[in-house]
Formats: structure tokens, C-alpha cells, sequence
């Protein structure tokens, strides 16, 4: 090591003085000939105003055009630093585009029922709902510490009860007793066009989810989805103890690349009413950081496009994976289902922990999940009228054979349609390009001063040239620099080493 730092400084020391001695061959020019190379420039040079400060006789002239030059360039600066201010304080402009289309894509639409559970499986073992609940709160947190002794007691007896597995069979179920009517533009659809998904509300069905060939698209507004649902008020049931005070369905309309998203985001239709839900589809495209908030090397390994929900889901999973050895079921990945003890032990103190330290923040580009840089939703306008009127009361009694009652108290009609074929595009957009900065610069150059890139070139030039004529002067007239000779008792290990480099 010591001998690598030898040869550095010999090879630094000879370059020093190979510059040295370059420069000093070089003649350093009289004064006669530096005026008139600086008279040449200021008569020469592109810049303009120059030529008339050294041209004119005029003293008068002289101070005019001298004050002129400094009040443009001093201008000048102002302006051009005003510029690279606003370039960097990264300024956004947004564009909103209505775009009409021939046909539209129809979103995915998740339904569940506000009665999670079946009444004749829970009848007996109302600690399924304090169950479900802790499960749940991987997606909506819950109040469940005033049952913990319940719990335990019952974990005890039932060391091999799967929460995910009841839910699955005594859960809501669709059929063509619970799905009475549905109909997609025109043409019918059955049970079996949706597919399955655990949610807060336990069982929940999508239409047009994922896994299809192909997009279920629209051709023309006000025609869409329609359902008519038979929710079944005396064989399912809840615990009001959380919240789940209601009769009806609840739904949400979502794209089909991501996860449904019930919390604050649910739109229920009581029973005995007909919800008319006129959607339209909006598109956001949001700029990178410096000028947005997105970021678009960010990619989810469980979901077919970012967004902030499934990406919060991913980013839960990979903390209570680490922590607990296990995954919870509601939540995307792979790995080791966890049981109820590691829910109650490990799974909600871990919730809890994410949510105090802020494990899993959303929003700004620094959180853990930012805004998506492109998204889609469906903003949703329902209005409801009274199902049914008198004469359809009737009818539907006799078509179903159940009693007016019945029929108020557990149908639920849903009509989803697009309000007009088209969608909004809203776009954020960089307010000042590169190039457009450039452009500015440019400008304003040229407008206070006639400069251009040709006449920055010339300046460099000319400021170049008389740094290297003061490099020259000083050399010239600083001393001797001190020799770089090894004393002589030295000499011999130093040449050696100069050898081994």
C-alpha cells in the first residue's frame, strides 16, 4: 500500500511539471497585443452593443451604450434565473378530455350480502362473527378485545376449526334462489358467469372478473347490468355487536385488474327498493416524481396492474409474513395459511404495528405505496325508487309464489349502466419541457442582447484565452517550484520502488 502511494506521487509530481514547463514555453503576449485582442472580440463578437462602446468617439455615446449593455444583460440574468426557478420548482398544467367511443369496456361489479352467514350454521356458535372479524381486519379494522376470554375458550375445543372453510359453506351463496334475474345487455347470464372472492362481508361475487377470455364491452348508454336479488332475510343473519345493522346488497364497481374495495367505497340497496347506478369511466394519468407524486418503478407481484389498494394489500402480506410465519387468507401471496391462534397472537398485533408506525403509507411519492401513475375508476351516481309498485306485487307474487311481504322485505332489484358512451381522460402534464426551457433561455438572450448559442461560444472562447495568458503571467513570475530530488540516503529504496510500479 505504501508503495502504491509512492508511485501516485511521482506520477502527480510529473504531470505538475509537464504543465508547467508546456505553459512556460508558451510567450507570453505583450500588451499591445492583449488590447488588441480584446478589441477584436468587442468588434467582432455577435453580442451586440459591444462594437459600439469601442467604435464610438463619442464619451456621451461611450456612457449611453455601456449603461444599455449592463441593463440587458443585468435583465437578462434576471430573466434566465427567473426561468431556471420555475423549471425547478417543477410546475404541472392538467388536461381534461371527453373522448366518444363506439363501444366501452363495463367494469367488474362485486356483490355481497349485508347478512354475512347463514342463521341455522351460527345459531349455536355466535363466536363465528368475533372470528370472522379478526380475520377481517386484515381489510377493516374491528373493536374485538372485549371477547378475547370467548376466544380462548373456544379455540381450546375447536383446535382444527377453519374460519375460511364456514365461511365458504355457510356463507352466502349465489344460485338461482338468491340471483332470481340477471341480464347483461340484452343477453342472460346465470350464476355461474361469477366468480367467487372473500371480503370483509365474508362471500362476495364479481361479474366480469378477471379471468374471462375476453372484456364484456357496452354499445350503447342506459343499457347495461341488471340483477334482481333474493337475499333471504330468515336464513342469513349478522351481529349488529359490528356494525352490520342492514338488509340488502352491497356492491362495488371496480376495473377487472383489481381487487374489489369495499371500505368507504360500498354502495348498499336495501331491500324492497330498485337502484339505478349510472356509472362513467374516468382516467388519471399522474407524473413522476419531481412533478408528480407517482412512481413508476413500483410493480405488484400479485396483481396484473399497480394500484394503492392492492399494493397496501401486498405490502400487509409481506410484513405479517416476516413477522408471523404465516399469511392470512384474505390477503394476495404465498405461503402458510394461518390458523386462528396466530390471528389472535401475531396477525392483529401486527396490524396494529403497521398502523402506529406507519409500515404501510399511502399517497406521496416517498410512501410506501404512491398514487398509481395510471388509474381507472367509476364514479357512480344510484338513484332508488320503491320496488314494487302495486300491480308488479302481484305479479311477482304469484310469478315466485311467496307473499307480497316476502317480496318487499328480500328482493333487491340493481340496474347498472353507463350514463354516456364515453370517458374522461384527465392528464398531468409537465408545464415546461427541457427543450422548452432551452427555447426561453434563448429568447430571452436574444431579445435583450442578440445573443445566440454561436455567441455563448465566442464568450467561452474569449474568456478561455485570457485565463490561460494568467496562468502563463504567474508562472512566470512565481518561483522556482521546489525540486522533487530524494536526499541521497533515500534514493536507492526509491528507485526501487519506482521499478516494482
Amino acid at each position: 500500500m505504501e508503495l502504491f502511494g509512492k508511485c501516485i506521487g511521482f506520477d502527480a509530481r510529473g504531470l505538475l511539471e509537464k504543465i508547467r514547463l508546456y505553459l512556460t514555453r508558451k510567450p507570453l503576449p505583450s500588451l499591445e497585443e492583449r488590447k488588441k485582442f480584446d478589441h477584436e472580440f468587442a468588434t467582432s463578437t455577435s453580442f451586440h452593443g459591444l462594437h459600439h462602446i469601442v467604435q464610438t468617439r463619442s464619451r456621451i455615446r461611450k456612457v449611453l451604450w455601456m449603461l444599455v449593455v449592463l441593463g440587458s444583460i443585468t435583465i437578462v440574468t434576471w430573466q434566465i434565473w427567473n426561468r431556471f426557478t420555475n423549471y425547478f420548482s417543477w410546475p404541472t398544467t392538467t388536461s381534461i378530455v371527453v373522448q366518444y367511443v363506439e363501444n366501452i369496456e363495463f367494469p367488474a361489479v362485486t356483490f355481497c350480502n349485508l347478512n354475512r352467514f347463514q342463521a341455522h350454521a351460527v345459531a349455536n356458535l355466535s363466536i363465528v362473527f368475533f372470528l370472522w372479524s379478526i380475520v377481517a381486519g386484515v381489510l377493516r379494522t374491528f373493536t374485538i378485545d372485549k371477547f378475547s376470554q370467548e376466544l380462548t375458550d373456544f379455540l381450546q375445543g375447536h383446535q382444527n376449526f377453519s374460519i375460511k372453510e364456514f365461511t365458504r359453506n355457510n356463507g352466502f351463496y349465489l344460485n338461482n334462489s338468491t340471483l332470481l334475474e340477471c341480464d347483461f345487455f340484452g343477453q342472460p347470464c346465470y350464476p355461474e358467469d361469477f366468480e367467487h372472492v372473500f371480503t370483509e362481508y365474508g362471500n362476495c361475487f364479481t361479474f366480469n372478473h378477471m379471468d374471462l377470455p375476453a372484456r364484456r364491452r357496452v354499445s350503447l348508454s342506459g343499457r347495461g347490468l341488471s340483477l334482481l336479488f333474493d337475499i333471504k332475510q330468515a336464513q342469513f343473519t349478522d351481529d349488529p355487536t359490528f356494525g352490520f345493522l342492514d338488509a340488502g346488497i352491497i356492491y362495488v364497481v371496480h376495473s377487472p385488474k383489481e381487487p374489489p374495495r369495499f371500505d368507504g367505497l360500498g354502495l348498499s340497496t336495501p331491500v324492497g327498493m330498485h337502484a339505478h347506478a349510472a356509472i362513467s369511466q374516468q382516467k388519471t394519468v399522474i407524473q413522476e416524481y419531481p412533478w408528480g407524486e407517482c412512481n413508476p418503478n413500483i410493480k405488484l407481484q400479485h396483481h396484473k396492474i399497480y394500484s394503492t389498494y392492492g399494493c397496501l394489500q401486498e405490502c400487509k402480506a409481506r410484513h405479517i409474513q416476516d413477522k408471523c410465519g404465516c399469511l392470512p387468507f384474505l390477503l394476495p401471496g404465498n405461503g402458510t395459511e394461518c390458523d386462528l391462534q396466530k390471528f389472535y397472537n401475531c396477525v392483529s398485533p401486527a396490524l396494529y404495528n403497521i398502523e402506529q408506525m406507519g409500515l404501510c403509507t399511502v399517497g406521496t411519492h416517498n410512501s410506501t405505496c404512491p398514487v398509481p401513475c395510471e388509474e381507472t375508476d367509476y364514479p357512480t351516481t344510484v338513484t332508488y325508487s320503491s320496488f314494487v309498485n302495486e300491480k308488479a306485487l302481484k305479479f311477482l307474487s304469484t310469478k315466485l309464489k311467496r307473499s307480497p311481504e316476502y317480496v318487499r322485505e328480500n328482493l333487491v332489484y340493481i340496474d347498472i349502466k353507463y350514463h354516456n358512451l364515453n370517458y374522461k381522460m384527465t392528464r398531468q402534464q409537465k408545464a415546461r419541457s427541457v427543450s422548452e426551457l432551452l427555447a426561453d433561455v434563448g429568447g430571452q438572450l436574444g431579445l435583450f442582447c442578440g445573443a445566440s448559442m454561436i455567441t455563448v461560444i465566442e464568450i467561452v472562447e474569449y474568456v478561455f484565452t485570457n485565463f490561460c495568458w494568467l496562468c502563463i503571467f504567474l508562472l512566470l513570475k512565481a518561483p522556482e517550484m521546489p525540486q522533487w530530488n530524494i536526499p541521497a540516503q533515500n534514493e536507492q529504496t526509491d528507485k526501487k520502488g519506482i521499478q516494482e510500479c
